[in-house]
């Protein structure tokens, strides 16, 4: 693969965000130039996309080696002291050299190996296609719940009619027809005697018909107006008899 160093420069160090940065131990591929009795070399490592670059330090203006993430698999290794969180990057390509890398510590270790893992357009691309997958699912679960409710027919109940007989809102239905036929009869033949004392309800099962409250509470009305007249002739006379 030929790259433009000028363009990977510049890329490194440009203000792109960077995956993840850190200080780690290298012993070939990745940072040549390995330390005295092996104990590797550290450098500032910087995971940009596919791409790992490393530096001599955080300041470094110039990239020292560039590892592209394609067609390589990242596992736990062994490193040559006991103590160092070792990790490998193997690719599957005949005659290319694993790059062996160290964190200080293992939740370093964890972090770089699986960012390093999840770097590839390759798995990229698998992300990519698991999550159209559940969108498709996600959209055709919804169009059929949609069609089951659109088909499905609505089971509200219908509102229950008012059983009660035609009368007054206690509850006690009327002997007497109230309709307006029965109404026009009962007029005709007369004001019937109610036999109800005065401050007596008509409100009861026998007396629950419009007209029987009508007239009983007409009696009272009529004792009101009769006793108005008597008191407005009484106020005549008595004008009269003091006229001059």
């Amino acid at each position: 693969m030929k790259l433009n160093e000028r363009s990977v420069a510049h890329y490194a160090l440009s203000d792109a965000p960077a995956d993840l940065t850190g200080f780690l131990r290298t012993w070939a591929g990745a940072a040549s130039s390995p330390g005295p009795s092996g104990a590797g070399r550290r450098c500032w490592f910087v995971l940009k996309g596919n791409l790992l670059f490393s530096f001599e330090s955080p300041e470094g203006r110039a990239p020292l080696s560039l590892v592209v993430l394609e067609g390589c698999t990242v596992e736990l290794a062994e490193a040559p002291e006991p103590e160092e969180f070792a990790f490998a990057i193997r690719f599957a390509a005949p005659g290319v050299r694993p790059h062996l890398l160290a964190a200080d510590g293992p939740a370093a270790q964890e972090a770089w190996v699986k960012a390093l893992s999840r770097a590839s357009f390759s798995y990229m691309r698998l992300v990519v296609r698991e999550l159209e997958s559940q969108l498709r699912d996600a959209r055709l679960s919804l169009a059929l719940q949609r069609r089951a409710s659109w088909r499905t027919p609505s089971r509200r109940k219908p509102p229950a009619l008012d059983q009660r007989p035609v009368g007054l809102d206690n509850g006690h239905g009327s002997s007497r027809d109230c309709s307006p036929t029965g109404l026009m009869e009962w007029d005709l033949q007369g004001t019937p005697s109610l036999g109800l004392g005065r401050g007596q309800s008509p409100v009861s099962p026998e007396t629950s018909c419009f007209s029987t409250l009508h007239d009983w509470y007409g009696q009272e009305i009529v004792a009101l107006r009769q006793g108005w007249l008597q008191r407005a002739q009484a106020r005549q006379q008595l004008q009269e008899h003091h006229r001059p």
